[in-house]
């Protein structure tokens, strides 16, 4: 089992940066796929990005393609989300999600484990 605590959530200007932390506990942190989603105010939770566990795969939403990059750093136990060039679409709560599996996911039910979430606001 992984819990995950994610941080670095605030708010920005529209073409402001954040970057996204999500802390993992255990000691298999490197087994596990990792994604981030998102959900904003009156709509579902959507998949932003996912990687893998060597950091080598990665996937993305194509509204964030180009602005957002996932990484990790399995010696930290931590996986990260560069938000760059953000929108006031960007606006959301966002989740990081472990996935056990050999192959990452982009869908919500394909996740295991999920952190609490951390808001990030982007004004216009």
């Amino acid at each position: 089992q992984v819990q995950l605590v994610e941080s670095g959530g605030g708010l920005v200007q529209a073409g402001g940066s954040l970057r996204l932390s999500c802390a993992a506990s255990g000691r298999t942190f490197s087994s596990y796929r990792m994604g981030w989603f998102r959900q904003a105010p009156g709509k579902e939770r959507e998949f932003v990005a996912a990687i893998d566990w060597s950091g080598t795969i990665r996937s993305y939403t194509d509204s964030v393609k180009g602005r957002f990059t996932i990484s990790r750093d399995n010696a930290k136990n931590t996986v990260y989300l560069q938000m760059n060039s953000l929108t006031p679409e960007d606006t959301a709560v966002y989740y990081c999600a472990a996935r056990q599996a050999l192959r990452i996911g982009v869908r919500r039910e394909e996740y295991d484990y999920w952190g609490q979430g951390t808001q990030v606001t982007v004004s216009s």
